[in-house]
């Protein structure tokens, strides 16, 4: 019994470093193999994925700027990566919002700070985010979080000409069109999509600002829209103090 027990007691002891080395060997060929498929899944997802052109136009056929899209897939996917809150930035120049027209994703915090030569009172009245800055210049308040989608009117108590927008959205791919009138969005799965486009001088019908798309997979895909009437002269709709209860 005491050979037996010797023996056996040796040979645990004797293939335990070899047992321990072919171990560490398989754990770090698993390594490998994980991070072969998961480069292999990223690969496929990539060759999967489109390019989505879109370029709008007037009724003339120019190309209308700083125009909101949002494209949110028909049948909501998991390889569609959601947009996450982040920080932007509205600043004030020249009796100016600038960006006039800012489109951010719920949850992002959007800065205000006042680099005009003159005191501004932010606020807003719309039902997505309502908000008072009272007076100030430079940069004293803190950011503005914008946790539900909508339209945000934004307007200055002292100067009533001064209007900008906050568009919040919770699609997972968004954007404004360049000078060209054009956004171009790259790494698109391919599926069905639901765009919709806003600008406060766009004054065709609201129906008529939602649109289907598909995008191939591993393929270009192009969309020009044009609209039916002419652009505003004046941007609607306008901040109104009234609507604000202090």
């Amino acid at each position: 019994m005491t050979h037996a027990s010797f023996a056996t007691g040796g040979s645990m002891r004797s293939s335990s470093p070899f047992a321990r080395e072919l171990a560490s060997t398989a754990r770090t060929f698993a390594k490998l193999v994980t991070f072969a498929w998961l480069l292999a899944v990223a690969a496929m997802r990539l060759c999967a994925a489109g390019e989505l052109t879109l370029t709008l136009v007037d009724r003339a056929g120019h190309p209308v700027s700083e125009v909101v899209m949002t494209i949110a897939p028909v049948r909501p996917s998991s390889t569609v990566p959601m947009a996450g809150g982040a920080t932007a930035i509205m600043d004030q120049r020249n009796l100016s919002f600038v960006p006039q027209v800012l489109v951010v994703a719920v949850g992002t915090s959007v800065e205000f700070p006042n680099n005009d030569t003159v005191s501004h009172q932010v606020y807003s009245f719309s039902p997505a985010k309502k908000f008072q800055l009272p007076l100030y210049k430079g940069v004293i308040h803190p950011p503005v979080t914008f946790e539900k989608a909508g339209l945000v009117v934004v307007g200055c108590n002292i100067h009533d000409q001064m209007a900008g927008y906050i568009y919040v959205t919770d699609a997972p791919l968004f954007g404004k069109t360049d000078t060209q009138g054009m956004l171009r969005l790259r790494d698109v799965p391919g599926g069905d999509y639901l765009l919709t486009f806003w600008s406060p001088y766009i004054a065709d019908p609201p129906a008529s600002l939602t649109r289907a798309v598909r995008v191939g997979a591993g393929e270009g895909t192009s969309t020009q829209i044009q609209l039916t009437r002419d652009l505003r002269t004046r941007p609607e709709p306008r901040p109104r103090r009234a609507d604000w209860e202090y």
